[in-house]
């Protein structure tokens, strides 16, 4: 997760499955903007590390120098040394942080870097899902409610073969990024493996101006009160204690959490939103540095005015911030989970500038739940699961997962 941004999966959105921190420089101050912490600025070492050799790399830089033709060139001009200076260290950075066998280790080069900013500052035209690298393949974490994804069919799980006529094996997230992400009104086309499904699936989608939907409530005539949270945006926190002041105006005791589908956001609405359960000083997280700094304990904030039952909704689209919310809470023994495994992604990641127009976005920490509990990549186990029809009519519109938690809240 990255550190107070909780995803950095793909916008497609900007809320990638993680939490993000800073660096210094233009990316630096973009991510401070939008809440984002400074850590570890400036503490990046600069020389060669003492105990490598690196006589073979500068002998086979050598050799493509003297020796290599671009075959497939299709003039006689010759290229300088220059022009492709730059891209063979861009390459260099990219083989290195690739060889970390992390798949939220990236390097970002200029053109990616921009596009990480344009996440960051709100302005999407794209299809809306996050997605990520699970076991080497393309997939897909959650589409968001009403987007272009979610209405074309897309969902949570789906593995990417292919983008329009481009395999995916491979293939980084940044690459597949600006693959997906395009005009207004322009379609891309998604090859899909789907469990369950015996043949490959090719959804089309049509790419629109991303509207994140963050917050919805209503009241159920059996007394309960349901809280649909689609992300944790910067605004999430507020909406969600106007939702908690709803819920407490109807009078009712109990009280669902939907978190199907959220791919996470920002790690201090998470807690925040933990500390309307959880008394002062309670641990909602701990960032574990694995010995290379001292870990940062997230507590409550102590509002802790819930009274009541507490079922908190998830699936497979639940990753990063929600599996924070979710985990933390079933932890302390305030909420029971009902729905299926969530994503897993319990490591947070820190933005460094490497030049002015480039970054490397690194996984610096992993997520432990009330201070010990790790999430690990096969996600949080509900306390209930639901088991789903083997087939499912298509004019079937039941909630199964919402069902099976009012008979719960009721019995």
């Amino acid at each position: 997760m990255l550190r107070n941004l909780s995803i950095a999966l793909v916008i497609v959105i900007a809320f990638s499955t993680g939490a993000i921190l800073g660096g210094k420089g233009v990316v630096n101050d973009k991510l401070n903007k939008y809440g984002f912490s400074a850590f570890a600025a400036g503490s990046v070492a600069t020389e060669q590390p003492v105990d490598t050799n690196l006589t073979p790399l500068w002998k086979a830089w050598g050799l493509l120098d003297d020796k290599f033709v671009d075959a497939y060139a299709t003039t006689t001009a010759t290229t300088t040394k220059k022009d492709i200076r730059e891209d063979q260290v861009w390459g260099l950075i990219s083989g290195l942080a690739e060889s970390m066998g992390d798949p939220y280790t990236v390097f970002l080069p200029p053109s990616q870097a921009e596009v990480f900013n344009a996440d960051i500052s709100g302005s999407f035209e794209g299809v809306g899902m996050e997605i990520a690298i699970r076991d080497r393949i393309l997939t897909v974490v959650s589409p968001l409610k009403g987007t272009p994804a979610f209405t074309s069919g897309i969902k949570s799980a789906d593995k990417i073969v292919k983008i329009d006529d481009t395999n995916t094996k491979d293939m980084s997230i940044g690459t597949a990024v600006q693959l997906i992400r395009g005009k207004k009104g322009t379609d891309v086309i998604f090859t899909i493996v789907r469990e369950g499904e015996g043949e490959l699936l090719d959804i089309t989608v049509t790419r629109d101006t991303i509207q994140i939907p963050t917050i919805e409530t209503y009241k159920r005539d059996d007394g309960i009160f349901v809280i649909e949270l689609s992300n944790f945006s910067a605004k999430s926190s507020e909406l969600f204690r106007q939702a908690l002041m709803e819920f407490v105006e109807t009078g009712y005791d109990k009280l669902i959490i939907d978190l199907r589908g959220n791919p996470g956001g920002y790690l201090s609405a998470a807690t925040d939103m933990a500390s309307w359960f959880l008394p002062t000083g309670k641990i909602v997280v701990t960032e574990d540095y694995g010995g290379n700094g001292e870990n940062k304990i997230h507590r409550s904030r102590g509002y802790d005015i819930f009274e009541g039952e507490l079922v908190i909704l998830m699936d497979r689209g639940s990753a990063s911030a929600s599996e924070i919310l979710a985990g933390s809470l079933k932890e302390h023994g305030v909420a029971t989970l009902i729905g299926t495994r969530s994503f897993g992604k319990g490591s947070v990641q820190e933005v460094l500038d490497i030049t002015s127009e480039t970054s490397l976005k690194v996984t610096v920490a992993r997520w432990l739940l009330a201070g010990d509990v790790f999430i690990t990549k096969e996600g949080i186990d509900p306390d209930i699961e639901v088991e789903f029809p083997e087939e499912i009519d298509e004019d079937d519109d039941t909630d199964y997962t919402l069902e099976r938690a009012v008979e719960y809240l009721l019995e």
